[in-house]
């Protein structure tokens, strides 16, 4: 861990971008409107030499990133202090080189940045290997908690996890993000001690992150909450609020996805 003090206000958040270089004027306009200290960014879609890195420094924001050629993808941006990396890429499966997560040290916290597996279709070998993600990275997140370290794991981790997660349970009852043994492995995770923050703070749910292109979900709100920001207890107990920036959505050319946010305290 770095040195560096924990600022008396610090905002992580994570935004699934879906193309940094279709969207980055909707990205830039985030940063600068709504001025996170962390952002986890994920399904990139770019290879490493690609990232525009210049321009976040253009407005103080500092980078790492694990890149992946049209698809995939993960970053990490921190306001006005460079990202120590720790490591990018699970342990469990050497022959698995999806660019999907990313560690590091920033501002006196462990940061990960995770764009977890669809899945589907399910069953299958995609759904197969979503579990075994999940299944290693809580593995990873089981080490870090070993480390008693302040730590938050943000990103799109493509479950839905209760009912009031979502406008209709009807609509994915059989999609990969909703199957009892997706929302289990979340469950295990939460179980070993981790803090949905979000959940926390919208416990009747209706925390939409996501609205899909097609027929209309943007428009009739029907959505669902598929990106979490996980906390270890050392920061679970600074948490000050959460939320949804929901109106990024809706912006010409927007990702499919909304940012969201955690605030801290020291």
């Amino acid at each position: 861990m770095s040195g560096a003090a924990i600022p008396s206000s610090l905002k992580l958040a994570s935004f699934n971008i879906n193309g940094i270089k279709a969207r980055l004027p909707r990205l830039l306009e985030w940063l600068e409107e709504t001025r996170p200290s962390v952002a986890c960014l994920q399904e990139i879609k770019t290879q490493d030499e690609g990232f525009p890195a210049a321009e976040f420094e253009k407005i103080g924001y500092h980078a790492i990133w694990h890149g992946q050629k049209g698809f995939n993808g993960v970053a990490i941006l921190a306001d006005g202090e460079k990202p120590v990396e720790v490591q990018r890429g699970l342990a469990g499966e050497p022959e698995d080189e999806h660019s999907r997560y990313l560690e590091a040290d920033v501002f006196g916290l462990r940061v990960v940045c995770i764009y977890l597996p669809n899945g589907n279709p399910q069953p299958g070998p995609k759904f197969d290997y979503k579990l075994r993600w999940m299944e290693r990275l809580r593995a990873r997140m089981a080490e870090i908690w070993a480390q008693e370290v302040p730590a938050a794991v943000l990103g799109d981790y493509n479950v839905i996890p209760r009912d009031n997660d979502i406008w209709d349970t009807r609509a994915m009852a059989s999609d990969a993000l909703m199957q009892p043994a997706s929302r289990d492995a979340y469950a295990r995770l939460l179980g070993a001690g981790w803090t949905d923050a979000i959940g926390l703070h919208h416990p009747q749910g209706g925390a939409w992150t996501f609205w899909d292109y097609q027929a209309g979900a943007w428009q009739r709100d029907h959505g669902f909450r598929i990106d979490h920001a996980l906390l270890s207890p050392e920061l679970a107990d600074r948490l000050v609020a959460s939320g949804v920036d929901k109106a990024h959505r809706g912006r010409e050319k927007a990702s499919d996805h909304a940012p969201v946010w955690v605030s801290l305290r020291a």
